[in-house]
C-alpha cells in the first residue's frame, strides 16, 4: 500500500523539487500551501513534469483548526515541513512575524500529529545553525552557535521542538535536514526558484541581471580570508536536495532510524567562492555579467561547508549534480519564467 507524505509549503522553491522527486519515487504526495511566498507557477510544474494533477489544499499551518482537518482528510505517513517565512533582514525588523508563523506552524503540525497517536516528521534546518563555524568542514556533532537573525533562531528552536517532542511522545519520529546553499532549478526548466521581489539569494540575483531584470549584481566583500577575497559557501543543487529528502522519509517509514530523532547535513562538502560560482555562472551559459564589488555585509559568515559523510553512510544519499549542470539548469528557468 502506497504510503501518503504531506508537503507543507510545497508549492514553494525547494518544496516543489521535493515533491516530484516523492512522486517519482512511489508515494502518495499532497501539497499544502497559503501561498504567501509564491505562486501557483511551480505548482503548475510539478503537474506538468509528473503528467497528472496532484492533490492542493489551500491553508495556513499556523490555524489548528485547519491542520487538524488536513490530517482527517488525507491518511498521513510522514510530513515535510517547508512553510516558513525565510527573509533574514525582513526577520530582524519583524521578529514576532516570524516567531509567530514559524514556531506555531510548526507547533500545530506536532500537536496534531501527537493527538493522532504520532507521525514521523522531517523537518526542513539549516547551516544557519552553525554560524562562524571554529572548525570547517561542519559535522553534525559542530555546535551550534547563537542565531545572527530571528530566522535563524526559527531554525534553532524547531529543531529544539522536534527533538523534545520526540522524547515526549513515543508515536512522534523526527528528522531535521540541514541545508545549506540550495541553488539550481529542475532540468526541465518548469520549475525554479521565483522570489517575489528583490532576491534574498545569490542564484536568482545573478540570473536576473543576466535576463537585464536587474542593472547589477553587487558582490559583498572582497577582502575575506579566503583564496579570492570572497566568502565560502557550500551551493547544492536543488535536485540533489530534494533526493536527500526522499531518502530521508523513506528511512523513517521503513523503520531504518537508529534513534528517534536524527540530524544530516546536506551538502556537497566542497566550498565554492561567490567569485567563482559568479565565474561558473558566466562559463557555462556564454554570458557576461554586470557585477561589481561592494561592502562587506554585517552579519556574513566567511566560509562555511559541509562534511555530508553521515548522510552518505545512513541515508546511501551524496550530491551528484555538477555545479556546471546547476547553474545550467537555473538560467535555463530564469528564461522559461522571462518568457511566460
Amino acid at each position: 500500500m502506497k504510503k501518503t507524505v504531506l508537503v507543507s509549503g510545497g508549492a514553494g522553491f525547494i518544496g516543489s523539487h521535493v515533491t516530484v522527486e516523492l512522486s517519482q519515487a512511489g508515494y502518495d504526495v499532497v501539497i499544502a500551501d497559503n501561498f504567501s511566498n509564491c505562486d501557483e507557477t511551480n505548482y503548475r510544474g510539478v503537474c506538468q513534469i509528473l503528467g497528472r494533477t496532484l492533490p492542493l489544499v489551500r491553508m495556513d499551518f499556523c490555524d489548528k483548526e485547519a491542520v487538524d482537518a488536513l490530517f482527517a482528510q488525507y491518511p498521513i505517513d510522514a510530513v515535510i515541513h517547508f512553510a516558513a517565512f525565510k527573509a533574514v533582514g525582513e526577520s530582524v525588523s519583524e521578529p514576532l512575524k516570524y516567531y509567530r508563523n514559524n514556531l506555531l506552524s510548526f507547533v500545530n503540525i506536532l500537536e496534531t500529529a501527537k493527538e493522532r497517536g504520532g507521525c514521523n516528521v522531517l523537518f526542513s534546518s539549516s547551516a544557519t545553525v552553525y554560524g562562524e563555524a571554529e572548525d570547517l568542514p561542519v559535522t553534525e556533532q559542530t555546535p551550534r552557535q547563537p542565531a545572527t537573525s530571528p530566522y535563524g533562531n526559527t531554525k534553532t528552536m524547531c529543531e529544539d521542538i522536534l527533538r523534545d517532542c520526540v522524547k515526549a511522545y513515543p508515536g512522534i519520529k523526527g528528522i531535521a535536514l540541514r541545508y545549506f546553499n540550495p541553488i539550481g532549478a529542475h532540468p526541465s526548466a518548469l520549475i525554479g526558484e521565483l522570489p517575489r521581489g528583490v532576491p534574498n539569494n545569490l542564484v536568482p540575483f545573478i540570473t536576473q541581471t543576466a535576463i537585464g531584470k536587474r542593472a547589477c549584481l553587487s558582490v559583498f566583500g572582497n577582502d575575506y580570508p579566503t583564496p579570492d577575497g570572497t566568502c565560502l559557501r557550500d551551493f547544492i543543487d536543488i535536485v540533489d536536495l530534494a533526493k536527500a529528502h526522499v531518502s530521508a522519509v523513506t528511512r523513517m517509514l521503513d523503520g531504518q532510524m537508529k534513534a528517534g530523532y536524527e540530524i544530516f547535513n546536506i551538502g556537497t562538502g566542497r566550498p565554492v567562492s561567490v567569485l567563482e560560482l559568479i565565474n561558473t555562472f558566466e562559463r557555462v551559459n556564454g554570458l557576461k555579467l554586470n557585477w561589481k564589488f561592494a561592502p562587506r555585509r554585517p552579519g556574513d559568515v566567511v566560509s562555511i561547508w559541509a562534511d555530508p559523510s553521515l548522510a552518505g553512510k545512513e541515508l546511501g544519499w551524496k550530491a551528484e549534480r555538477s555545479l556546471d549542470d546547476t547553474l545550467k539548469a537555473a538560467w535555463d528557468w530564469e528564461k522559461y519564467i522571462a518568457g511566460k
